[in-house]
C-alpha cells in the first residue's frame, strides 16, 4: 500500500508539473488533481470512429448484432506510410480475430517485489526538446523520482484498456452470449499496430484506438457480427477465437515486426524484469539522443508470474506536446496562457520574432517607415485619404443591393414554418389529456430571453426583438455563470403552469442525454429548405453551412472554402521545438501576429518581408486593403481573426494596431477587439463612414452588433472561450480560425467554431459565373495570393491565342492543401501604390515590389497619366490589343469615378491558353455585391481540417465520433457510431441512449432523482448556426400571442333580425317599463307569426296580415347571395363564457373531471323507462351519471334503480342555485360543443344534461367525464334534432309527474314542483344584458334611448327569468339572438310574444299536449312555436337579454350527408333526385326519408306549388305543421285541434294545401272551410302508400282535387329505410 501511494503521488506530481512552475504551484496542483485522477474511471474525452450506425427509424436503441456495429472501417494514414506496410483497421481487426486469447489476462498486477524507483534524468527537456508523455498501460507504473518537471504521466491509455472490460456487460444487456474479453497481449498488440500506422507528423487520438479495440472485440466474439460481415464483404474471414491466440512470448516478436514497417517511428523495448527497467532504459536512450525520430516507445514486460505489463512513452515533439496539452481542461488552458503572459516568459519568444527581420529589429524597420511617412512621404501614402463630411457627399452609388439591418424584420417562409411548428407543439401540449397547459387561461405572452454572457449577443437579440414587433422593455443583468441553468431548473419555474421553456441551440447534443428534461416529442428540428433540388420554402437565398464548406473541398475547379496553412504549421513546428516549455497557443498566436505584421509590411512596399508571412495571410491582407480602394464608396471586407484567449487577443490587437499605425494604414482598415464583456469600439474616422453608409443622423450612435459593421474594411479579433451566437455581416470574407484550440476535440466545440462562417448566399443561376468561380479559377500559379475581388490576373497571349480562347474558362483541380505548400517562391506581390506601372518596364514587372517613392504632390499627375493610358487601351478592340508574350500588366486605382479601373496584381505565368481580359472590362465592383453570392473562406489548423473533412468507409464524418460536449460522457465505450444519413431526430435518440450528464451539467440532479420524468412544458429548437432561429422563435412568440388573443375570442353570428315592423301595442310596455312581464298585460299582446331569426332568412315566411299587406318583407340578401357564408364578428370572451373541451383552467378541473390530483371520475349507467303515447310503446333511456352528480337523482337505494331526477319547488329561494335543469342536445361536437358552463354559471349550482346519440356515447364520456348524459335509444341514431327535443320534453314531463308524487308524500303541493327545463343549443357562448335609459322632456316626445349592453352570466339570465311573477302561466320563455346592430323597434318593448330559438325555458306542464315533431331535422322550433301558440299558451321573449351563438364549423346538422347507397360511385346528387316514382329503378340514397323530404321541399317547391311563388296574398295552407317550402313560398299555419287559436282566414284564398302525416283531428269538414285558387296544388304526405290512399278517401279529397297516377312519389329510399310517400293534385 505505501508503494501504491508513492506511485500515485509521483504520477500526480508529474502530471501537474508540465510547465516548470515553482514548487508551491506544484503542490497546489497535486492537491487539486489528486481526487480527480484517482476517481477517473475513463479519459475525459472518449469517442470512436464513425460507422454506418443504427438503421433509420429505430427508436429503442440498437442491438449489438445489428449491421451498424460491424461495418469494416479504415483509418486514413499518410500515403507514404501506407506504402511501407502500415496496417488498416480491417487488417488490425483480422489479426485480432486470428490471435485472440481464450484466457483473460489481468489488466494490472501488484508489484511482487520491491522495485527501485526510476530516476528521471536532469536536462531531459533540454535534450529532447519536449516533455515525454508516459501513458500508463497494464500493471503498476513504477515509482518515479528526480526531474519530474520534465515528464507528463497520463492515465488515458490505461482507462481505455479498462473500458474494454465493460464490453461483455454491455452485450449482456442485449441478451447476447459473450465469454471472453480482449486479452492484455491483444490490447498491447493492437496499440502497437495503431501507433505504427500513424504518419511521422500525425498525433494519436485515443478515440481511434478505443474504436479499434471495440471492433476487434466484436470480431472475435460475436458470431452474428461475423456472419453479417462475411455476407456483406468477404474481407475478414471468420476464425474461431478458441483456435488461435497470442501468447506472451509471441507478443514481443509480433510487436517488433509491426514496428519495423513504420519508418522506425515506434520503438519496442522488451524488459524481462519490470517496467522500471524499461523506463530506465528509455530515459537512458533519450539522454544519449538515440531515440531521435522515434515518436513512441512501447515498453513490454513479461513478469515472472507470466503476467504482461506495458506502458507507452511518447517522445515525438509534436505528439508529446499535443497529448500533454489535451490533458488540460479549457479553463486550465487559459490559466496556462495567462501565467506565461503575466510572468513574462513570452519575452524570449517576442525577441526571437523581432530578430527575424532582414534588417535587424522589426520594430526598427517599422520606425523607419513611420519617420519616412511623416517626413518626405512615399508612394504608398499618396492614395491615403481621411474620410470626412465632404468625402461623404462625393460618394458614388455602388452597384448591387444589400439587406439593411435596421429595417423591420423580414420573416422568411422557412422561419414561419418553424414558428408554426413550435406553435403546433405547444398546442399539442395544451390539447393532451395531461392538463399541463391551459392556453385558454392566458391573455398575453410575457417572455424572458436568456442570452449568453456577451454584450454583442445581447444587443443583437434586442435588435431582433425590436424588429420583430414584440416590443417590451429590455433590461440587462450582470453576466452570471450558470444563471440560465439555475432559472430553468429551479423548482418554482418547473412547477409554474404558466411558464413555457424553449431552449434554442445550434448544438443540442448536451441537452440530449439520459437525464434530459426535454421529451423527444418536444424537439423541433430546423427543416431542410430543399428536397431533391426543389425549394420547399421558396427562399431567394441558400443557406451555406458546414456541409457546404466540406463539399467545397471536393471541388476540382476552384479553391476550397475550407483550407489550412501548411507554411504556417511548418513554422509553428519549428518554433515549438525551439521553445518546448511554451504553451502552443502562445506560440501559434505570436506566429500569426508575425504573419499579419509581415503581410501588412509587404503590402506597404517592404518586399523583403514576404518570406516571413504565408501566402494565405498575404491574400487576406491584400484583399482587405484593396477592397475598399476598388469601391467608389470605400466599402470593404471584414476579416475575422479568432483568438480564444482574451489575453492573447489583447496582445494581438495592440501589436497589429501598432504595425498598422506605423505603416500609415490607419485610414485603410479598422482593427476591432471583440470580447464578450465589452462593447464595440471603433475610431471616429470609421464611425463617420458607417453613419454615412447607413444614413444615421444620431450624433451619439455607435455600432452595437457586428452586423452594424457591414461593408467596413476591418480585422475583427474575436476572443472568448466559445462563440456566443454572434452574427457577422456578409462583408466578412475571411474567417481565420488557425488559432482555435486543437486539443479540445469535442463535436460541439468544433462545430461551434466552424458555425461562425455559416451564412446565406444568393444561389447561382445557370450561365452565371460567381465571384468564387472567376477569382479562384484565375489563380493559376501555386503561389498566387490574389483573387477576383482584389485583382485581375492578365495572362498576356498572342492575338491568335486571345481570339481562340476568348470564350474559354480555365478550370484547374486544386489540392485541399494550401498554395504555400506547393510553391511560395513563385508568388509576386504588387505594392499598393498609386503610380501606374508602365507596361514596357520589364524590370519593374519582374520586381513589382520595388517602387520608387514619389511626392504626394505628384500623385495627381501620375493618376492622370494612368487614366489616359487606360483610356487608350480601352479604345482598342479585343483582337487589336497585342501584348508581348509573358509580360504582365499591373494597374492601380485610376480614379474614384464610375470609369475607374480596378487594380491588378501580378501573377506568375500560368497556362498559355487562358483568356485575356480587356482593360475596359475590368470595372470595379462593390464588395457587398460579391459577398452576397460568394461564401467566405475559412482557414483552419491542419488537425481540425483533417477531422472535419475525413470520413470513414461508410461515409460517416469523423467529427461525429467525438464526445458531443464537455459536460457529458459516454455511458460506455461500447456504443454504435452515428450513421451517415441520420436525421436530427435519430441523432437525438442516439445521444439520449448513449450519453449521460456529468456533475457540472444542468440536468445532473435528475440522475439523482429517478422519479422525475420529462418536463411537460419544455421544448428544444435546434437549427444550424446563423440559419435564422432567433427570428423564428420571435415569430413564434408573436403567433402565440395572437393565438392567445384568438383563443380569448370567438366568431359569433352577428346578423340583424329580419322582417321587423313596429308594433301597435309597443306603447303599453314602454309606459310600464317593467323588468319582468306583467301576466295580464302580456297576455293582451298579439302573437307575432313572423320569424325574425336571420338563420331562417331562406325559409318560407309564415303568413300574417302584415306580410300580405307589405307584399312580403324585403329580402336582406341578394338573389345570388343565398348560399354565402353567414355574417359573423369576432368577440372577446367574457369571464362568463361557455367553453369547449380545450378549456381546462384550474377552477374548471374539478367541474370538468380532469383534476390531476384526483382519480378520474367514475360514472354509472342507469336505465330509465317510461311510456310514450306518441310512440305507442315504452321508451327506455339511459343516464350516465358521474358519482359526483348522484345527489341530483333519486335512487331506490344507493347504487340501485334510478327513480327520478330531483326538481326544486317554485317557492325555493336560493341565490346560488339554478332551478331549471339544462338539456343540451348535441351530435358530432364532443370536442367543440360548449358544455363547460362553470364560468357561465358564475359558480352557481346547476344541473346540466347532455343529450347524445347511442353511437357517440363513448367519445362524449371520454371528453366530458363529469357531465350527466342522456343517451337516446339506438332507433334514433339517424334522427334529427326533433327527436332529441321530443324525448327531452317527454322525459321531463314524466319526471315532473314522478317528482310531484314524491314531494307530495313529503308534504309539498304538486303544483309547487318546478315545471321548467332549459333547452339550449350547444353553441351558446355568451349572454348579454341590454339596459335602456329613456329620457323624456315635459313638452316633447321621448328622446332617443341610451343603450348599454354588457356581458352577464347565464346564472343572472336564468335567475332573472325564473323570478318572473306567475311564471308557471308561461309556456315558453326565451331571449333574443345577439346582434351588434340593436334595432330601435325592440328597444321600446322589453318583452315580445314571438318565436323563440336556440335557448328557451320550456314549461313541460303547460305544454303537456303540445309535442315536438320527433321526425323533424329542420325548422322544428318554428313548428313547435306555432303549435304552442295555437294551443292558446303564452310565449314570452325577454328582449333585454340576448345570447351569442358561436360559429362551429363541424357537427350539428352538418353530420348528415346525403349520398348514394352504391359504394364507391362518385356522383353529384341534386335535390330533384331526392324523390322518385314508386317501384322505379331509381338509385337509392343513404339518408333518412324525413331529411330527403325536407330538403326536397325546401329546394324544389317552386315547381311543386307554381301558383304560390311570391304570392304572399295566397299562401299555401299547412295543417298542423310548418314545413320549409323555400323563401319564395308563404306558408299559412292552421291547427286542427279543437279550441285552437288560428289566424283569421276569412276572405283568404290559398294557392296550395299541404297535409303532412295527418292525424284524426284533420277531417274533411275542416278542410272544406278553406278556399283555394283554381289550379292550386295539393300535397299529401304519408308513411306508406296504404295510408296515402286511406287519407285521400277519409278526407274526401277527390271531391275538389284532381289526381293522376303519375303524381304519386316517394323519397329515394329503399324499403328497409322506410321511405315517405306523397301524392300531388290540382284543385278543380
Amino acid at each position: 500500500a505505501p508503494t501504491d501511494q508513492a506511485v500515485s503521488r509521483a504520477v500526480i506530481g508529474a502530471s501537474a508539473s508540465q510547465n516548470n512552475r515553482d514548487s508551491v504551484r506544484h503542490q497546489n496542483a497535486m492537491k487539486t488533481n489528486n481526487v480527480s485522477c484517482q476517481n477517473m474511471a475513463r479519459p475525459s474525452v472518449i469517442g470512436n470512429l464513425a460507422n454506418s450506425g443504427p438503421p433509420k427509424k429505430r427508436h429503442r436503441g440498437w442491438s449489438p448484432d445489428s449491421s451498424s456495429a460491424i461495418e469494416t472501417l479504415s483509418i486514413h494514414s499518410n500515403p507514404t506510410a501506407q506504402n511501407s506496410g502500415s496496417k488498416t483497421v480491417a487488417d488490425i481487426a483480422e489479426l485480432a480475430c486470428m490471435t485472440q486469447s481464450s484466457l483473460l489476462g489481468p489488466i494490472s498486477s501488484p508489484l511482487t517485489t520491491s522495485e527501485e524507483p526510476v530516476v528521471v534524468p536532469d536536462n531531459l527537456l533540454k535534450i529532447c526538446r519536449t516533455r515525454p508523455v508516459i501513458f500508463k498501460g497494464h500493471g503498476n507504473l513504477p515509482y518515479l523520482c528526480g526531474n519530474l518537471n520534465d515528464i507528463v504521466v497520463s492515465p488515458m491509455l490505461q482507462n481505455c484498456y479498462r473500458n474494454t472490460q465493460t464490453f461483455p456487460r454491455a452485450y449482456e444487456q442485449h441478451s447476447t452470449s459473450v465469454t471472453t474479453v480482449l486479452s492484455v497481449e491483444m490490447q498491447i498488440l493492437l496499440t502497437v499496430y495503431y501507433l505504427a500506422q500513424l504518419a511521422p507528423d500525425q498525433v494519436p487520438l485515443i478515440e481511434d484506438l478505443e474504436h479499434i479495440l471495440v471492433r476487434a472485440w466484436q470480431e472475435s466474439n460475436l458470431t452474428e457480427t461475423k456472419q453479417y460481415q462475411q455476407a456483406v464483404s468477404h474481407s475478414v474471414p471468420y476464425v474461431s477465437s478458441s483456435t488461435l491466440a497470442v501468447t506472451a512470448k509471441q507478443l514481443t516478436w509480433l510487436a517488433k515486426l509491426a514496428a519495423s514497417s513504420c519508418k522506425n517511428v515506434v520503438r519496442i523495448l522488451d524488459s524481462t524484469n519490470s517496467l522500471a527497467e524499461g523506463l530506465t532504459e528509455t530515459f537512458k536512450l533519450l539522454s544519449e539522443g538515440k531515440l531521435l525520430g522515434k515518436n513512441f516507445v512501447v515498453i513490454i514486460c513479461i513478469t515472472k508470474n507470466q503476467s504482461t505489463e506495458s506502458c507507452v512513452v511518447v517522445t515525438g515533439k509534436r505528439q508529446a506536446g499535443f497529448l500533454a496539452e489535451r490533458m488540460l481542461s479549457p479553463k486550465d488552458h487559459l490559466k496556462e496562457i495567462n501565467y506565461e503572459l503575466v510572468t513574462g516568459k513570452v519575452g524570449a519568444l517576442g525577441a526571437f520574432f523581432s530578430s527575424l527581420c532582414p534588417e535587424g529589429d522589426i520594430d526598427t524597420l517599422l520606425e523607419k517607415c513611420s519617420l519616412t511617412r511623416n517626413g518626405q512621404g512615399c508612394s504608398f501614402n499618396a492614395s491615403l485619404k481621411k474620410f470626412d463630411d465632404s468625402t461623404a457627399q462625393r460618394l458614388a452609388v455602388c452597384s448591387g443591393s444589400t439587406v439593411s439591418n435596421k429595417g423591420t424584420c423580414q420573416i422568411h417562409p422557412v422561419q414561419l414554418a418553424v414558428a408554426r411548428k413550435l406553435l403546433s407543439h405547444v398546442c399539442a401540449i395544451a390539447d393532451s389529456s395531461t392538463q399541463n397547459l391551459d392556453l385558454g387561461s392566458f391573455e398575453k405572452v410575457d417572455f424572458l430571453i436568456l442570452v449568453p454572457p456577451s454584450e454583442v449577443a445581447y444587443q443583437q437579440t434586442v435588435l431582433h426583438v425590436r424588429q420583430s414587433g414584440c416590443g417590451g422593455t429590455f433590461s440587462q443583468s450582470e453576466p452570471f455563470l450558470g444563471l440560465a441553468d439555475r432559472i430553468v431548473n429551479c423548482k418554482e419555474m418547473k412547477e409554474a403552469l404558466n411558464v413555457l421553456t424553449l431552449q434554442v441551440t445550434s448544438f443540442p447534443f448536451a441537452l440530449q442525454t439520459q437525464q434530459t428534461y426535454i421529451s423527444p416529442y418536444n424537439e423541433i428540428h430546423w427543416p431542410s429548405s430543399c428536397n431533391s433540388g426543389v425549394n420547399l420554402y421558396h427562399e431567394n437565398n441558400k443557406y451555406f453551412g458546414l456541409s457546404d464548406f466540406i463539399d467545397s473541398t471536393h471541388s476540382g475547379h476552384k479553391l476550397p472554402l475550407l483550407r489550412y496553412d501548411s507554411s504556417f504549421e511548418a513554422m509553428v513546428t519549428a518554433v515549438e521545438e525551439r521553445f518546448p516549455k511554451m504553451h502552443s497557443a502562445v506560440i501559434w498566436t505570436y506566429i500569426l501576429i508575425q504573419h499579419y505584421s509581415a503581410a501588412m509590411m509587404v503590402t506597404a512596399g517592404h518586399s523583403q518581408m514576404k518570406n516571413y508571412s504565408s501566402v494565405e495571410t498575404l491574400e487576406i491582407i491584400q484583399s482587405l486593403i484593396s477592397s475598399a480602394r476598388n469601391c467608389p464608396n470605400n466599402h470593404g471586407y471584414m476579416v475575422l481573426l479568432r483568438i480564444p484567449s482574451i489575453s492573447l487577443a489583447a496582445l494581438a490587437y495592440e501589436r497589429l494596431c501598432q504595425v498598422r499605425h506605423r505603416l500609415g494604414l490607419q485610414y485603410r482598415f479598422e482593427i476591432i477587439l471583440g470580447t464578450p464583456s465589452t462593447k464595440i469600439n471603433i475610431s471616429q474616422h470609421f464611425l463617420t463612414q458607417l453613419k454615412v453608409w447607413q444614413k444615421i443622423e444620431d450624433p451619439d450612435w455607435a455600432p452595437e452588433t457586428y452586423l452594424d459593421l457591414e461593408d467596413l474594411p476591418c480585422i475583427l479579433i474575436l476572443s472568448g472561450a466559445d462563440p456566443y451566437g454572434e452574427s457577422f455581416p456578409r462583408s466578412a470574407k475571411y474567417y481565420d480560425l488557425r488559432l482555435i484550440n486543437s486539443t479540445c476535440l469535442l463535436r460541439t466545440a468544433l462545430e461551434q467554431e466552424l458555425g461562425l462562417a455559416a451564412c446565406y448566399v444568393v444561389p447561382e443561376t445557370p450561365g452565371q459565373t460567381t465571384a468564387n468561380d472567376l477569382s479562384e479559377s484565375d489563380l493559376d500559379k501555386p503561389g498566387s495570393t490574389d483573387d477576383d475581388e482584389d485583382s485581375v490576373a492578365i495572362e498576356v497571349t498572342t492575338v491568335a491565342d486571345s481570339g481562340k480562347n476568348s470564350n474559354t474558362k480555365r478550370q484547374r483541380s486544386y489540392s485541399n492543401q494550401s498554395a504555400s505548400s506547393r510553391s511560395s517562391k513563385t508568388s509576386s506581390l504588387l505594392c499598393d501604390g498609386d503610380p501606374f506601372l508602365p507596361s514596357g518596364a520589364e524590370d519593374t514587372a519582374r520586381h513589382p515590389l520595388h517602387v520608387e517613392p514619389v511626392n504626394i504632390e505628384d500623385s495627381s499627375v501620375t493618376r492622370e497619366k494612368s487614366k489616359l493610358r487606360a483610356d487608350s487601351v480601352q479604345q482598342k478592340p479585343n483582337h487589336e490589343t497585342q501584348y508581348p508574350e509573358k509580360h504582365r500588366i499591373n494597374l492601380d486605382q485610376i480614379d474614384n469615378n464610375k470609369t475607374s479601373q480596378r487594380s491588378s496584381k501580378t501573377f506568375s505565368s500560368g497556362s498559355s491558353s487562358t483568356q485575356t481580359p480587356i482593360l475596359g472590362q475590368m470595372s470595379s465592383q462593390c464588395p457587398r455585391t460579391k459577398a452576397a453570392s460568394q461564401p467566405p473562406t475559412v482557414f483552419l489548423p491542419k488537425l481540425i481540417y483533417e477531422i472535419i473533412t475525413k470520413v470513414d468507409s461508410s461515409g460517416v464524418a469523423k467529427l461525429s465520433s467525438f464526445l458531443p460536449h464537455h459536460s457529458v460522457h459516454w455511458i460506455t465505450s461500447f456504443h454504435p457510431s452515428l450513421a451517415k444519413m441520420m436525421t436530427s431526430t435519430e441523432q437525438s435518440l442516439y445521444y439520449r441512449q448513449w450519453t449521460v450528464a456529468k456533475q457540472n451539467h444542468m440536468d445532473f440532479n435528475k440522475a439523482q432523482n429517478r422519479t422525475e420524468v420529462f418536463h411537460p412544458r419544455r421544448l428544444l429548437l435546434n437549427g444550424p448556426p446563423q440559419v435564422g432561429k432567433t427570428g423564428a422563435y420571435l415569430q413564434f412568440l408573436g403567433i402565440l400571442s395572437r393565438m392567445l388573443i384568438r383563443l380569448m375570442e370567438v366568431d359569433v353570428y352577428d346578423e340583424e333580425e329580419i322582417n321587423l315592423k313596429a308594433k301597435e301595442d309597443a306603447s303599453l310596455q314602454l309606459k310600464e317599463s317593467l323588468l319582468w312581464p306583467h301576466l295580464e298585460s302580456f297576455s293582451k299582446l298579439l302573437f307575432d307569426y313572423t320569424v325574425h331569426d336571420p338563420k331562417y332568412e331562406d325559409a318560407s315566411p309564415v303568413y300574417s296580415r302584415d306580410l300580405a299587406n307589405n307584399k312580403g318583407y324585403k329580402a336582406h340578401k341578394k338573389e345570388g347571395d343565398i348560399y354565402l357564408r353567414r355574417q359573423t364578428t369576432r368577440m372577446r370572451l367574457s369571464k362568463y363564457a361557455a367553453y369547449n373541451t380545450y378549456h381546462h383552467c384550474e377552477q374548471c378541473h374539478e367541474y370538468m373531471g380532469f383534476n390531476p390530483r384526483c382519480q378520474p371520475y367514475d360514472s354509472t349507467l342507469h336505465a330509465f323507462t317510461f311510456s310514450c303515447s306518441m310512440l305507442g310503446e315504452e321508451v327506455q333511456l339511459h343516464f350516465i351519471i358521474p358519482k359526483s352528480k348522484e345527489q341530483n337523482f333519486i335512487f331506490s337505494q344507493p347504487g340501485g334503480q334510478l327513480e327520478s331526477m330531483k326538481l326544486p319547488l317554485v317557492t325555493d329561494k336560493n341565490s346560488d342555485c339554478i332551478k331549471s335543469p339544462i338539456f343540451t342536445p348535441t351530435t358530432g361536437r364532443h370536442e367543440h360543443g360548449l358544455f363547460n358552463l362553470y364560468h357561465a354559471m358564475d359558480g352557481a349550482n346547476h344541473l346540466h344534461v347532455l343529450v347524445i346519440k347511442e353511437y357517440e356515447m363513448a367519445v362524449y364520456k371520454k371528453y366530458w367525464p363529469n357531465h350527466i348524459m342522456l343517451v337516446l335509444p339506438s332507433i334514433f341514431n339517424n334522427s334529427g334534432v326533433g327527436a332529441a327535443h321530443f324525448l327531452i320534453k317527454e322525459l321531463s314531463y314524466h319526471n315532473l309527474e314522478l317528482e310531484r308524487n314524491r314531494q307530495e308524500e313529503l308534504g309539498s303541493k304538486p303544483q309547487d314542483v318546478w315545471p321548467f327545463i332549459v333547452i339550449a343549443d350547444d353553441s351558446c357562448v355568451m349572454w348579454n344584458s341590454l339596459n335602456t335609459d329613456v329620457s323624456k322632456n315635459a313638452t316633447s316626445a321621448p328622446t332617443e334611448p341610451n343603450t348599454l349592453e354588457r356581458n352577464v352570466s347565464l346564472k343572472h339570465v336564468l335567475q332573472h327569468i325564473e323570478a318572473t311573477a306567475q311564471i308557471p302561466h308561461y309556456a315558453l320563455c326565451g331571449i333574443r339572438k345577439w346582434s351588434s346592430k340593436i334595432n330601435n323597434l325592440h328597444l321600446a318593448e322589453p318583452f315580445s310574444r314571438c318565436h323563440l330559438h336556440d335557448f328557451l325555458l320550456l314549461n313541460v306542464d303547460l305544454t303537456q299536449n303540445v309535442q315536438y315533431n320527433q321526425n323533424r331535422f329542420t325548422c322544428d322550433d318554428v313548428d313547435f312555436n306555432l303549435r304552442v301558440h295555437s294551443a292558446g299558451l303564452l310565449i314570452c321573449r325577454f328582449n333585454c337579454f340576448s345570447v351569442m351563438k358561436k360559429q362551429i364549423a363541424i357537427g350539428g346538422h352538418r353530420t348528415f350527408h346525403i349520398k348514394s347507397k352504391v359504394p364507391d360511385v362518385p356522383m353529384s346528387i341534386s335535390p330533384s333526385q331526392y324523390i322518385c316514382a314508386p317501384d322505379s329503378k331509381h338509385t337509392f340514397l343513404a339518408a333518412p326519408a324525413q331529411l330527403l323530404l325536407e330538403k326536397y321541399l325546401q329546394h324544389t317547391s317552386n315547381h311543386l306549388f307554381p301558383l304560390s311563388v311570391r304570392n304572399y296574398s295566397h299562401p299555401v295552407l299547412s295543417v298542423d305543421c310548418y314545413l320549409n317550402l323555400g323563401q319564395e313560398i308563404t306558408v299559412c299555419f292552421v291547427s286542427s285541434r279543437p279550441h285552437s287559436l288560428n289566424i283569421n282566414t276569412c276572405g283568404l284564398t290559398f294557392s296550395g294545401l299541404l297535409l303532412y302525416l295527418c292525424d284524426s283531428f284533420v277531417t274533411s269538414s275542416i278542410l272544406k272551410k278553406f278556399h283555394f285558387l283554381k289550379g292550386a296544388t295539393l300535397c299529401v304526405i304519408c308513411q306508406d302508400r296504404s295510408s296515402l290512399r286511406q287519407t285521400v278517401v277519409r278526407l274526401e279529397l277527390e271531391d275538389e282535387w284532381q289526381f293522376r297516377l303519375r303524381d304519386e312519389f316517394q323519397t329515394a329510399n329503399s324499403q328497409e329505410d322506410k321511405p315517405l310517400f306523397f301524392l300531388t293534385g290540382r284543385h278543380v
